[in-house]
C-alpha cells in the first residue's frame, strides 16, 4: 500500500514539476520529495486526531529535503518545494466546504472549511520553518568562512 501511494504522489508531483516548467534534470528529485511527504504524511495521519499535525509533519519532510536539495544540487529551494507540497494540498477540504455550502448544511461547511484553512496554515508555517532554519545554516556557513 505505501509503495502505491509513493509510485501516485511521486507521479503527481512530478506533473505538477513539468506544468511549473522546473529543469528537467530536478524532476526526479522534485517527485522524491513529494512523495515521501505524502507517505510521512499518510502513515501520521492515522496516529494523529486531526490531519493539521501530519500535513505539518509532511510539510516539514517536504522542506527540510529541498532545503537540503538546494544546496547539494545547487538550486532554489522553491525547484523542489512547490511541486513537493501538491500532493498535501487539502483541495478536497475546499471540495467539501463548497459542497456543504450548496447543500445549505452549514455546520459541516464550516468544521471542514476550518480544518482545511487549519491545514493550508500548518503547511505554510512548516515551509516558513525549515526555510529559516536552512537560511539560518547558511547565513552561519558563510560567516564561519569568513
Amino acid at each position: 500500500m505505501i509503495l502505491i501511494e509513493f509510485v501516485f504522489a511521486a507521479i503527481c508531483t512530478l506533473g505538477f514539476g513539468i506544468l511549473f516548467n522546473i529543469p528537467r534534470k530536478q524532476l526526479a528529485y522534485a517527485s522524491v520529495t513529494g512523495a515521501l511527504g505524502w507517505i510521512l504524511y499518510s502513515e501520521l495521519i492515522g496516529r494523529f486526531d486531526s490531519p493539521v499535525m501530519a500535513a505539518f509533519a509532511g510539510a516539514m519532510a517536504v522542506g527540510s529535503i529541498s532545503e537540503i536539495l538546494a544546496r547539494k544540487r545547487k538550486m532554489p529551494a522553491t525547484v523542489f518545494i512547490i511541486p513537493g507540497l501538491i500532493p498535501l494540498v487539502p483541495g478536497y477540504g475546499l471540495y467539501y466546504s463548497m459542497l456543504k455550502i450548496i447543500e445549505a448544511d452549514y455546520t459541516a461547511a464550516t468544521e471542514i472549511g476550518v480544518e482545511t484553512i487549519l491545514v493550508a496554515i500548518s503547511i505554510s508555517s512548516a515551509v516558513i520553518v525549515t526555510t529559516s532554519i536552512g537560511r539560518k545554516f547558511k547565513r552561519n556557513k558563510a560567516q564561519s568562512s569568513e
